[in-house]
């Protein structure tokens, strides 16, 4: 019973104070988007004014979906007025895509003022790939020197050898201009240090004597640059410049040294050889010797046995065998006269030791 009571009063106030209902809430209605439109009027009359061209329903838009709008806003303005065209969706998804706008808008800005051609598009894949868009183009303007080699790495100069053997120590300052048509793709810094290195080392190596780099560096800055190192690089070689350049050690003459000394090891090692197989032979000969000796002795140990067995057959006689002792004993005389000792075994019967 209440509630009909309730909906019937409900029902009698509306009907009699529906048009100040209504007035209200079109006043609500109003000041909301009164609010919104003053929050955005200075940014809108910005865009007006500068001939932006950003709508407040797209200023709307970027709140919306959490976009840094004042920041897009001012990046645009300043691509307006430095004659560069892109558009707001463009600003706004290079944002949403964690890119560095106000980096970017600068460096394109910065290139279209000096002449060089850098769509929006490019500077925006170099930035989200993380290289530094504006310090590339500053370095596209104003060229930039890289000291070969880099001391960072802990080589304090670049070590060449000419044909003569003299070492050459050289330090070079590499100016290089940035390519920004390959700067995505192409290889960095490190790359242009290790091929200017390398060509410096080559241009020494080629040289037929030390004394001609000293007179005339410049012969290592021409062969350095006519061999293209910045090809696949995002820079361009401008010049090399040696800084500096000293004498180093005699390599060829340590490495003859050196050489020969190895020539005298194997020489000692193939005499110490050709010894051993000497004494081993002398050793071989001394026992053959020995061995014939012995054969002698066991020959001459028939001689007694001979002797007995002439006299038992009758083929011997007594004075024989005394004319044979009386023959040695003149033997032995004579060996002694003439300073020679013979060793016991000489005569028949009586064998060597």
């Amino acid at each position: 019973m209440s509630t009909v009571l309730f909906a019937n009063e409900f029902s009698e106030f509306f009907s009699k104070y529906w048009h100040l209902i209504l007035g209200g809430v079109l006043v609500l209605m109003f000041l909301f988007f009164f609010i919104i439109f003053m929050s955005f009027l200075r940014l809108w009359i910005q865009c007006f004014l500068t001939s932006a061209k950003i709508g407040i329903f797209e200023l709307v838009g970027m709140k919306l979906r959490n976009v840094d709008y004042p920041m897009v806003v001012r990046q645009k303005i300043s691509l307006v007025q430095a004659g560069v065209k892109v558009s707001t969706q463009e600003l706004e998804a290079h944002y949403l895509s964690r890119g560095n706008v106000p980096k970017t808008a600068a460096a394109v800005i910065a290139a279209h003022k000096a002449g060089i051609d850098l769509p929006w598009r490019i500077a925006a894949a170099i930035d989200l790939a993380g290289r530094d868009i504006l310090d590339a183009v500053k370095t596209s303007v104003n060229p930039k020197v890289i000291d070969c080699p880099d001391v960072s790495k802990g080589r304090l100069t670049l070590d060449g050898v000419c044909k003569n053997g003299i070492q050459l120590k050289a330090k070079a300052r590499v100016t290089v201009r940035t390519r920004l048509d390959r700067l995505v793709g192409g290889a960095t810094e490190e790359t242009i240090i290790a091929r200017v290195g390398e060509g410096i080392v080559k241009a020494i190596g080629s040289a037929e004597h030390h004394t001609d780099v000293l007179a005339n560096p410049n012969l290592i800055s021409q062969a350095v640059l006519k061999n293209s190192l910045d090809a696949q690089t995002a820079f361009e070689i401008v010049s090399v410049d040696v800084a500096d350049i000293d004498v180093g050690a005699n390599i060829g003459a340590n490495l003859q040294a050196d050489q020969a000394a190895a020539d005298l090891r194997v020489a000692q090692a193939h005499a110490e050889k050709r010894r051993a197989l000497a004494v081993a032979l002398e050793q071989e000969m001394k026992a053959a010797v020995e061995e014939n000796r012995a054969k002698v002795v066991l020959a001459e140990a028939e001689i007694p046995l001979a002797i007995s067995a002439a006299f038992r057959a009758g083929h011997m006689g007594i004075m024989d065998y005394y004319n044979l002792r009386n023959l040695q004993s003149d033997t032995e005389m004579r060996n002694t006269l003439a300073g020679i000792t013979p060793g016991r075994g000489d005569r028949p019967g009586e064998p060597r030791q």
